[in-house]
């Protein structure tokens, strides 16, 4: 079924091969699902998915699996699988507050947020994907040398994610203000869909590299 203009995404997605339904079996065992064993990394928030699709087409000898909470985002990312078929990308139609259930201890070797909502209100600060509630929750499965990655334009929620870093443990491996200018950091960039909106714009984005 071409996916173009497709009504019904949750039933679309119900029925793709390429979305894992029942993720908690597969806890301590993803490698089953691609059939290798090759590093597992994974984006919580994925979008579109033009992100992770570039990220895993450059790198097939990795396995990355995205996790996006609407069904009516998703279908976008099962579009550009439908035009550009991968064997290392998986996708989890899921709440990121059940993540730990999905992965165990060490299976993850590499997380990515982008600009993640920024739930503005202080009252939802820990729905926030870079708060220490879910840096608590990345914790449990993120491999010990493992790293998170993080790039939003909202200068107020990078602020907010740096202040939570020694709240859960965490420490910044490399911070900046303005990735398109920093030269260190850019190379390699893959923009999402957002960031190629808001950095046309004129806007600086904020990015960090963390580890425990």
């Amino acid at each position: 079924m071409r996916l173009r203009n497709v009504s019904g995404s949750r039933d679309v997605i119900a029925q793709s091969p390429l979305v894992v339904h029942d993720p908690e079996t597969l806890k301590n065992n993803w490698n089953k699902a691609f059939g290798n064993d090759h590093p597992i990394r994974i984006e919580v928030g994925m979008g579109k998915g033009k992100f992770i699709h570039e990220l895993a087409t450059q790198n097939p000898d990795i396995n990355y699996v995205g996790i996006e909470k609407y069904s009516s985002v998703l279908i976008r990312a099962l579009q550009k699988m439908e035009d550009a078929p991968l064997t290392n990308l998986l996708f989890i139609r899921m709440d990121a507050e059940d993540i730990t259930k999905v992965f165990g201890s060490g299976e993850v070797d590499k997380i990515y947020l982008n600009f993640s909502d920024p739930w503005p209100k202080d009252r939802h600060a820990k729905r926030r994907l870079p708060s220490r509630e879910f840096l608590r929750r990345y914790d449990c499965f993120l491999k010990k040398d493992g790293v998170l990655e993080f790039k939003t334009d909202n200068r107020d929620l990078f602020d907010f994610a740096l202040e939570e870093l020694s709240f859960a443990g965490w420490e910044a491996l490399q911070v900046t203000y303005d990735l398109h200018h920093d030269e260190k950091m850019s190379a390699g960039n893959i923009m999402t869909e957002y960031e190629e909106k808001f950095s046309s714009k004129g806007n600086p984005i904020y990015k960090y590299i963390i580890r425990r």
